[in-house]
């Protein structure tokens, strides 16, 4: 099989010409810090340049064009959900409950990246080392890579989802100042009389124990990692129960 060679294939350092002034790494950094405090759309090779006290044409010694800058910033980020300090568990369950948070904390932190990451193949160093981590997870249990991926995928698609309507939450509260709790309190005459219809009696019972102490985001997203592990680990078991041994933990 043959492909277009990416940057990651290109050396950083040309064998002739000027030393670099700087590497990749400062320049997916400086994007990363752009991206993070003004969105996806601050970003230019112009912008990146003058950050970096460097002329717009030079950055093209380290890449093509602002694609491969944002190929940089998804591998850059992506380290952070393997924390160099903080090896995963043996034990499957907690490797992907790591993983998960990781994620999530990573997803929070750069708003921008669950999108960006959507949109493109993921085939850098970092990317390839977190698949590796994440089926190495599973390998053992008697799963086919497909399996595997179904596994590891649903748990990030459950982070993903969960994290952006996290991130959606937390704009709309800038746009508007008020909370969600403030928000839905300016529409609560036509909820009331949607309740006293007597068609919506879970909205009565949820308005009735709104009062009372919700799960605030972090047990709310703990709740729903634990009840999807529970899932895949249940089938892992019901599936040894119809082959026999299979090795799972």
């Amino acid at each position: 099989m043959t492909g277009h060679e990416n940057l990651w294939m290109r050396p950083e350092r040309p064998a002739r010409g000027p030393r670099p002034s700087f590497s990749r790494a400062a320049l997916a950094d400086a994007a990363i810090r752009v991206a993070d405090a003004e969105g996806l759309e601050a970003i230019s090779m112009r912008r990146l340049a003058a950050d970096l006290g460097a002329g717009t044409m030079s950055l093209y010694r380290y890449v093509t064009s602002k694609d491969e800058v944002l190929d940089l910033m998804v591998d850059t980020a992506v380290r952070e959900y393997l924390p160099e300090d903080q090896q995963p568990p043996g034990d499957w369950v907690e490797g992907l409950r790591l993983l998960a948070w990781q994620a999530r904390r990573t997803m929070l932190r750069h708003p921008w990246l669950a999108p960006l990451a959507a949109a493109r193949p993921q085939v850098g160093p970092n990317s390839a080392r977190l698949t590796e981590t994440a089926l190495g997870m599973l390998d053992g249990l008697g799963l086919s890579i497909d399996e595997m991926l179904t596994f590891v995928g649903a748990v990030f698609a459950y982070v993903n989802g969960y994290t952006q309507g996290e991130l959606v939450e937390a704009e709309a509260t800038r746009r508007s100042g008020m909370t969600l709790q403030q928000r839905l309190a300016q529409h609560i005459s036509y909820i009331q009389s949607l309740i006293a219809t007597g068609e919506f009696p879970m909205l009565d019972r949820m308005t009735k124990e709104a009062g009372r102490h919700f799960m605030s985001s972090d047990e709310r997203f703990a709740y729903g990692l634990d009840r999807l592990l529970d899932g895949l680990a249940a089938s892992l078991r019901a599936r040894g129960a119809a082959d026999g041994p299979a090795g799972s933990r």
